[in-house]
């Protein structure tokens, strides 16, 4: 009885297992988005200013009591024949109730999240493209983007298939509406 040759991986699968393989430097962040490894460096200060003015809004000010995580890794349905997405938002929010984050593994699925915050940095074109049609595909429901080269933030939500159908665009200085389950107007004031 001869025993039978395993079946080749595709590429897809060799990508996947290299991406999952990989080590980064200390501080830098490797996603896989529609197939592209991308790794980013340390955000610099004005990265992390906005995302903690977010944060601080969100954990006062939100109806629904929130989990935080800067650093959870997401698995994401990708557009085509790519392995499946593997996202790191700058920030991730879910009701705490569902405890999401307590013990899951580094990449975790989407189910769940109320939002993801993005802050361009290295790649903005990949914030303000690839990764909120990744994010809707995922059902998230709210993304927000702050888009420091436009001065701007945008919240998209009601996702539907690969992108959302609605989307709110405000300069920096003014109040955004988040809606249910946070329930408050997002300062930006700040941001300036």
């Amino acid at each position: 009885m001869t025993a039978m040759a395993p079946e080749p991986l595709t590429q897809a699968e060799v990508l996947l297992e290299g991406f999952l393989a990989l080590g980064t430097p200390e501080g830098f962040r490797a996603e896989l988005i529609e197939g592209e490894i991308v790794v980013t460096p340390p955000p610099d200060g004005d990265h992390e200013d906005h995302i903690n003015l977010i944060v601080k809004q969100v954990i006062r000010r939100s109806r629904t009591d929130m989990d935080v995580s800067g650093n959870k890794g997401l698995t994401l349905k990708s557009g085509g024949a790519c392995p499946k997405n593997h996202a790191i938002p700058d920030a991730t929010f879910a009701p705490t109730h569902l405890r999401l984050f307590r013990s899951a593994d580094a990449w975790m699925p989407c189910e769940g999240v109320a939002m993801v915050v993005e802050v361009t940095f290295t790649k903005p074109e990949a914030d303000r493209e690839v990764k909120r049609h990744s994010y809707a595909r995922g059902g998230i429901p709210l993304y927000l983007l702050i888009d420091r080269d436009a001065s701007s933030l945008t919240l998209f939500s009601d996702p539907e298939k690969d992108d959302y159908r609605q989307l709110c665009t405000l300069p920096f200085g003014k109040s955004l509406a988040l809606p249910e389950p946070f329930a408050f107007d997002l300062d930006t004031t700040d941001f300036l």
